[in-house]
């Protein structure tokens, strides 16, 4: 079997990047800025008085912009790695995941079903990925998944701008959440059609 049939994908010559090598490390360098930007906004979420913080909010939207920026140069610049692929996607369920933590647990903006849900969600993902990945097989994420990831951190900085009781911002938050699970349950299905080939 060959790589072309293992991946399950159309393979393409692999092109020299397209800018010098300082540059090639800044999707990953704002990757991991995305990382250290977690315990900053958790201490910025904890101490807010009723989950409500324009300072976590910032942080958190700031989050959420170099997470569709990091993407974005590795593509353009041809600069994508394996850290790249692996630490993003952690990157992002980590500042949710914080985010829902928070908002159901400490301050009771979100309710339980959000945490179980999301929960879930990480489930299917880490499922999906010990499935294939031992096998030298590779996913890559959907546009569902990636519009996902941009609802939910729209709605969850919503949330944290907005007083108790406004509800739209939940409206965004569980569309978000169900496009996150539907592309989770692509995901695994997609991981069980490459094992069986």
């Amino acid at each position: 079997m060959n790589n072309q049939e293992r991946t399950g994908s159309i393979l393409e010559p692999m092109s020299a990047r397209a800018v010098t090598v300082p540059l090639a490390q800044v999707p990953n360098a704002l990757t991991v800025f995305r990382l250290a930007l977690i315990p900053v906004f958790v201490a910025l979420l904890v101490s807010a008085e009723g989950g409500r913080s324009w300072p976590a909010a910032l942080v958190f939207g700031v989050a959420g912009v170099t997470d569709q920026l990091d993407g974005w140069l590795a593509r353009r610049w041809r600069v994508e790695s394996a850290f790249g692929r692996v630490a993003d996607p952690l990157a992002d369920r980590l500042m949710i995941d914080a985010a829902v933590i928070l908002l159901v647990v400490v301050h009771h903006r979100l309710p339980w079903a959000a945490l179980a849900l999301i929960l879930t969600r990480d489930a299917l993902l880490i499922g999906g990925y010990k499935l294939i990945v031992p096998r030298g097989y590779e996913l890559s994420v959907n546009f569902l998944g990636k519009l996902a990831t941009w609802l939910l951190y729209a709605a969850l900085g919503f949330v944290m701008v907005t007083h108790r009781g406004a509800e739209w911002p939940l409206w965004i938050f569980w569309i978000g959440l169900g496009f996150a699970l539907a592309a989770g349950a692509l995901y695994i299905s997609s991981a069980v059609r490459l094992v069986r080939r």
